[in-house]
Formats: C-alpha cells, sequence, structure tokens
C-alpha cells in the first residue's frame, strides 16, 4: 500500500474549506473533517475533486 508524502500532506488542505485533511491509511482517504468528505488516494495519488470524495455521516 502506497504512502503519502508528510510534505504532500503538509500542503494540502480541502478544497472546499481550505482546511488541513488527515491521512487515513487503511481507506487510502484524506479526510476532510469540516466537509465531511473523504478524498480518495490511487496509485498514491490524492483526487482532490469533490465530485470525486466520497460523504461521511
Amino acid at each position: 500500500m502506497p504512502q503519502v508524502d508528510s510534505k504532500l500532506l503538509e500542503i494540502l488542505v480541502c478544497p472546499l474549506t481550505k482546511t488541513k485533511l488527515r491521512y487515513d491509511a487503511s481507506a487510502q482517504e484524506l479526510i476532510s473533517d469540516a466537509a465531511k468528505l473523504a478524498y480518495p488516494i490511487r496509485d498514491g495519488i490524492p483526487i482532490m475533486l469533490a465530485e470525486e470524495a466520497r460523504k461521511l455521516d
């Protein structure tokens, strides 16, 4: 399972809320708690499009 670069995680923010993201390694997602969205990571590349994100409960 590919890891996301820690430097990349430091600069990425949610495109909707501009808030920090947290990395869920088991699900390979970047979580925006503010927007309640989970952005997928495919082949080590974060997909930072709201329409690709999964809604969180």
